[in-house]
């Protein structure tokens, strides 16, 4: 009986260590996946194959990374809002573009793609560290460009780009207008337990029951929870309730966090949504919720000649 229990124990143990030395050493490649299973790292399409006007934009990090984005604009003159969009952790811009596509559409924006360092064209390779700076390099651009309305600036942030956008939108309450989150973590440390569910008892958040023991070796802990407490401009929560990655209650967490010091917080659910489809099963409600958001929170003010200020939500463009 002893030697069974003895052998039960030091092959549980194994298996926490065997797991423990994956997790240290592959930590990155779990959490970034610049290249999707069967793909090439290249993009299998550009802006222009959807017939959208766009720039190819090359910036250079802060440590000096150099990072390839794209900016699309639904018209030449259109000075909307412009949102700086971050994308999920798997894959490129490129395939998000249809979902872009619409949302220029529907929102008359323009949309600032960021390839994030190690992925589509961007040199390095990509860390916490190392994104947050990539973050900042494209938010600085658009701030000092003169084609666009740079009071309008709203970051947009999914699953790991949410935790990228509340970082940055932290750290730059005069350049952000205002912060959209959707199916977004409370933290990578939460998220360990979920991914490896034996991992839930060596390392979690600061509101889980977990001995954190083991919160030390994780690079990159994404602690959007405690960026989204910080977040002063207004926040727009979408919610997919049939998440299939990131619980749904993880988003719970972030509005309740946000509201206690935010009055300018909006949380909405869609019951269909899973991660990477919320925008699209959503529908007209979706679209509806996040154009009603930035006609709030960043609105076109335009002096008239005579010195008064006219507001206006929509761009206009020349039928002749």
């Amino acid at each position: 009986m002893v030697t069974y229990v003895s052998a039960l124990f030091y092959g549980v143990g194994g298996i926490v260590v065997a797991g423990v030395a994956l997790l240290v050493a592959f930590q990155e490649k779990l959490v970034y996946v610049p290249v999707l299973p069967g793909l090439s790292k290249s993009y299998p399409i550009t802006p222009a194959r959807l017939n959208l006007i766009y720039e190819d934009v090359w910036l250079r990090s802060s440590d000096g990374v150099r990072l390839h984005s794209w900016f699309i604009k639904m018209f030449p003159d259109c000075r909307g809002p412009t949102i700086l969009f971050f994308q999920e952790n798997a894959g490129n811009i490129a395939h998000r573009l249809e979902m872009v596509r619409i949302m220029i559409q529907k929102l008359k924006c323009n949309v600032f793609m960021l390839s994030y360092r190690g992925y589509g064209e961007s040199e390095g390779y990509p860390s916490q560290h190392g994104i947050i700076k990539d973050a900042q390099a494209a938010l600085d651009h658009l701030s000092q460009r003169t084609d666009i309305d740079t009071s309008r600036i709203v970051v947009f942030g999914r699953s790991l780009g949410g935790a990228v956008g509340a970082v940055l939108t932290k750290n730059n309450p005069e350049k952000v207008s205002a912060l959209i989150l959707e199916n977004t973590f409370t933290s990578i440390l939460d998220m360990a337990g979920v991914l490896l569910p034996f991992l839930k008892w060596f390392i979690g958040g600061s509101g889980t029951k977990s001995l954190k023991l083991l919160n030390f070796v994780v690079r990159s802990p994404w602690k959007t929870i405690d960026a989204i407490g910080e977040v002063k401009q207004p926040v727009l929560f979408l919610s997919g309730l049939q998440d299939e990655m990131v619980p749904p209650f993880h988003m719970k967490m972030l509005y309740a966090k946000a509201a206690t010091r935010n009055s300018q917080c909006t949380f909405v659910e869609f019951p269909s949504g899973m991660h990477m489809d919320t925008w699209l099963t959503g529908g007209d409600v979706y679209w509806r919720t996040v154009m009603q958001f930035l006609a709030k929170h960043a609105p076109e003010e335009r002096k008239a000649d005579t010195g008064n200020i006219i507001s206006h939500d929509v761009c206009f463009i020349d039928a002749y």
